[in-house]
């Protein structure tokens, strides 16, 4: 049997072409490296530490071997391996790589004159390795996500972060010392003299802020218009409401494969064991591999076991989010069921209270809240009673529902930040995913333990009237209602009872 006969196609590697014109092929001789995943073993039930998980989860050492050996084969070098996160690393020429997972790999060019490799149809492997390897990334490297946030210039009301927080009740006797909180990043940078001035314009003292790299990728701070803004918002935001957390801030590279290794490296970080993990950047389902979206779920997974929460913003293109096709969809990562998914609302403050909370919707052009069903995930046990609807799409089954709470996030009302020495106010459910990652680490501290993996209780008896059930507007397709809907989940948070319920259901 001819060699690429035998070989198996890897399932969920299959991408469509990319947007963008052909610009030849890409360089043989080009350095390049790829991530591995390999298949997990064990699945020994309950919480457990880093260390635990790495023993009992980790890489079967046969199969690390047989990655090597393959490597050793097609001229590859092994990079690196963490049998914990089971990835191993593999390093060549371009053209090496490309041979050995058998792709089609070509340069493609944007509008702007930006050129990068990409993929197109699926990779395939030995016989050996299937079953083995579960993902391949680093040979396409088209950008995978965007942030979500939204600047605005003249804003009708500005709030600090402390102030969103006084409207929803977090607890103001704590400060998330003790924490470590993880925010992910896919490009920008920060400023330490912006940070120093805008949490002393806030009488707060600085939070610990440190810098991650991630495949090389730098703290790169740039234009205020570009991705400072994003890594600024999410900083300040979560490091005004919880400053004592220690922030560590994990810089990467825009693709599938740096956006993978920087959630994987925050979740299993054995160092600074950080147990909330932000992320406020992504894009529509329909534009991951199903490799991708699986090797992410089951990095959300790993931190629920090991006690981590990740909150995710729901994006802010409404119930298309984005997509020109005329169906509706959901944003990725904020669709796995292991993602604690951040809705947007329009926040009105009166004498430190809320007046009054509805859906964000700025209207064509203008941003919106994402939220909607899931066309990849099925729906996940702790929605089964939500009553979430079926998606739009015709023929489509009842999958995850998107988002599971929400917060302040238009424009509109948002929140004040200091971004490469201007003071702006911008929003987005960029502003909720930290702001849901300060509030948890409030509640870390005022537990003595983290509260991990939340949907199941959210979505419980135990919780009501923890949340403020958002009941009028809408993103779109969808409109808001009592109970969950695809707009803006369960609600906002009331921080002093969701402590209080999670108080009485430890001691239960």
């Amino acid at each position: 049997m001819p060699e690429n006969e035998a070989r198996r196609p890897l399932a969920g590697s299959e991408r469509p072409a990319p947007v963008h014109p052909r610009a030849g092929g890409a360089d043989p001789q080009m350095p390049a490296s790829v991530t591995v995943y390999l298949r997990g073993t064990g699945a020994r039930p309950g919480r457990m530490t880093r260390e635990e998980y790495a023993a009992s989860h980790g890489a079967d050492t046969a199969d690390v071997e047989a990655v090597r050996k393959f490597a050793s084969d097609n001229g590859l070098r092994v990079e690196d391996v963490d049998r914990g996160r089971r990835s191993i690393r593999l390093g060549g020429s371009m053209g090496a790589l490309a041979s050995a997972f058998g792709a089609s790999v070509a340069l493609y060019e944007t509008s702007e004159g930006e050129r990068y490799r990409a993929v197109t149809g699926g990779l395939s492997l030995p016989p050996e390795l299937e079953g083995v390897v579960t993902g391949v990334f680093g040979l396409d490297e088209r950008p995978q996500a965007s942030p979500h946030f939204v600047p605005r210039d003249t804003a009708r009301a500005q709030y600090t972060p402390p102030q969103v927080a006084a409207a929803y009740q977090f607890p103001a006797q704590f400060t998330g010392s003790g924490e470590c909180a993880a925010i992910i990043e896919l490009g920008g940078g920060f400023r330490e003299d912006d940070l120093s001035d805008y949490f002393s314009s806030l009488g707060i003292p600085l939070p610990s802020v440190e810098a991650v790299s991630v495949l090389n990728a730098q703290n790169a701070p740039g234009k205020p218009n570009g991705p400072d803004g994003e890594v600024m918002l999410d900083i300040e935001v979560l490091g005004a409401v919880a400053p004592g957390t220690r922030i560590a801030v994990y810089f990467a590279p825009n693709t599938d494969q740096g956006f993978l290794e920087a959630v994987s490296s925050a979740v299993h970080d054995a160092q600074r064991r950080p147990s909330v993990v932000s992320i406020s950047w992504g894009g529509p389902e329909t534009t991951w591999s199903g490799q991708a979206m699986q090797q992410m779920e089951e990095d959300f997974a790993a931190a629920a076991a090991m006690g981590v929460t990740v909150t995710v913003a729901a994006g802010d293109n409404g119930s298309t989010d984005g997509v020109k096709d005329g169906l509706q969809h959901v944003d990725f990562p904020a669709s796995a069921p292991h993602a604690l998914a951040c809705g947007g609302t329009t926040l009105e403050v009166v004498d430190g209270r809320i007046s009054a909370e509805t859906v964000w919707d700025d209207g064509p052009g203008g941003g919106a809240t994402g939220g909607g069903i899931s066309t990849d995930f099925p729906l996940p046990a702790y929605q089964q009673h939500a009553n979430v609807p079926p998606p739009l799409q015709p023929g489509g089954q009842r999958g995850r529902g998107v988002p599971d709470v929400c917060g302040d996030a238009d424009p509109d009302t948002g929140y004040v930040t200091r971004v490469d020495g201007q003071t702006t106010t911008i929003g987005g459910t960029s502003a909720v995913a930290p702001l849901w990652a300060g509030l948890v680490s409030l509640l870390n501290q005022a537990l003595g333990q983290p509260v991990g993996f939340l949907q199941p209780f959210l979505y419980s008896a135990a919780a009501s009237g923890c949340l403020n059930d958002i009941t009028s507007g809408s993103n779109g397709a969808y409109s808001a209602g009592p109970g969950w809907d695809p707009c803006t989940g369960l609600g906002s948070p009331d921080g002093d009872a969701l402590l209080s319920a999670l108080q009485k259901n430890q001691l239960a």
